[in-house]
């Protein structure tokens, strides 16, 4: 189960000074996959073709999305190189993708 701790432990953090930031973090990684997948995520086993389960594979998605938002949290950062982490967010959802 994806819950405030497991991502917190994601994360390396101890505190709990930043959960509500974190929470909506999760809400809005959640949300992005749904959109990315076109399909509603449900944290029970999915009844419809048009939902998609907390699988690990999607799990870990929200899992990166959360730890980059956490990390990244302005719209632009000057001074710095960024790459893409080859096989990340998008091959961890690609196949989940309905066409």
């Amino acid at each position: 189960m994806l819950d405030l701790p497991r991502v917190k432990l994601h994360l390396r953090l101890d505190s709990d000074e930043e959960d509500g930031i974190i929470a909506g973090y999760i809400e809005a990684a959640k949300a992005h996959v749904a959109m990315h997948c076109d399909r509603a995520l449900v944290e029970t086993d999915p009844l419809e073709p048009d939902e998609m389960g907390l699988t690990p594979d999607v799990e870990q998605a929200i899992l990166l999305l959360v730890g980059h938002w956490y990390a990244n949290r302005e719209a632009v950062v000057t001074g710095t190189i960024s790459t893409v982490v080859p096989l990340a967010v998008e091959r961890l959802l690609w196949y989940r993708k309905r066409f």
